[in-house]
């Protein structure tokens, strides 16, 4: 099999590359430098040189592929309707990355207590209307398989070029920098998380098995980000205090939109239809252990910095 997968060199993409690659599948993965391609090359990977606002390079290189696999931008409508149209009527798979924050509620790190299933009816916040739009456009296009898996936060290691995740990672890098474990208002907001070994399991049962129009939460429990943030806090040897921050103190940091709309905010999902429809059966340790346990270590050594990605 074929994958053509955009975002082959970040966090989620790459760490389903590895996989791929590791199964014996030819896969090729957008590069926007040389730099990057010659990265893809060095992990198996063909690369296909281009950005997201070239149509035709992606559509070419989706129409060459088995599978295409969306996921180096949620939010990049040009590039989605670009492989759509080149996929109508191929009967092709086109996977398309999503995240849970579609279901997110802006609360200034206080507990909101919706929780949100795939069944679940809801209206977007303002933030969010583009990202459910494009999701939607990609599960109803005609004469191909359009998938939509929306993650919660994730964590752990990836597999492939790019290792660190993005909100821990950001939270270690605060807690050094101040001090202390850092959490917006009283940090009792919470959102569900799943590590990355178990979501790239995810892709692989979605690719395999799931009928056009299909979309899936993807979680594996839920922590308060109090509750993450004094775990960093017990990792960084800070004996498990944190210290509470607003918005306003917090958007320097991370920039407005991600203090309001990630680190700030509720996203509670329950992954129903990934268990039930794939059999999807999540096995990874939780975020807290992850934490306590060293995965996060080069993180904490003094003077290195996390890496994000986006």
């Amino acid at each position: 099999m074929h994958v053509f997968i955009t975002g082959a060199s970040g966090y989620i993409g790459g760490s389903v590359a590895a996989a791929l690659v590791a199964q014996g599948h030819a896969v090729s993965g957008l590069a926007r430098s040389e730099e990057t391609a010659r990265a893809l090359r060095e992990h198996g990977i063909a690369p296909v040189r281009g950005t997201l606002d070239d149509a035709a390079v992606l559509a070419d290189a989706a129409k060459a592929a088995d599978v295409t696999i969306g996921a180096a931008s949620a939010e990049h409508r040009g590039a989605a309707e670009a492989i759509v149209k080149a996929l109508a009527g191929s009967g092709k798979t086109y996977l398309h990355t999503s995240g849970s924050s579609i279901v997110g509620t802006r609360a200034a790190g206080e507990l909101r207590e919706e929780v949100f299933d795939e069944d679940t009816p809801f209206t977007p916040s303002p933030f969010r209307r583009a990202r459910v739009a494009i999701d939607n456009m990609v599960r109803a296009a005609p004469g191909m398989r359009g998938i939509v898996i929306a993650p919660s936060l994730i964590y752990g290691r990836g597999r492939g070029i790019h290792a660190d995740s993005i909100q821990v990672p950001w939270l270690i890098a605060l807690a050094k920098k101040a001090g202390v474990a850092r959490h917006i208002g009283s940090g009792d907001n919470r959102w569900s998380n799943v590590h990355i070994d178990d979501l790239v399991a995810l892709y692989l049962l979605a690719i395999g098995k799931a009928p056009a129009g299909a979309f899936y939460f993807a979680e594996n429990g839920e922590n308060s980000m109090r509750e993450v943030c004094e775990a960093i806090s017990r990792m960084l040897g800070q004996g498990g205090r944190t210290q509470s921050m607003t918005v306003e103190e917090a958007a320097p940091e991370w920039g407005e939109g991600a203090a309001n709309d990630t680190m700030g905010s509720n996203s509670r999902v329950r992954a129903t239809r990934a268990r039930t429809e794939l059999g999807w059966r999540p096995a990874a340790r939780s975020l807290i252990e992850e934490i306590e346990r060293g995965c996060y270590a080069a993180e904490a050594e003094p003077g290195l910095n996390s890496g994000t990605t986006m």
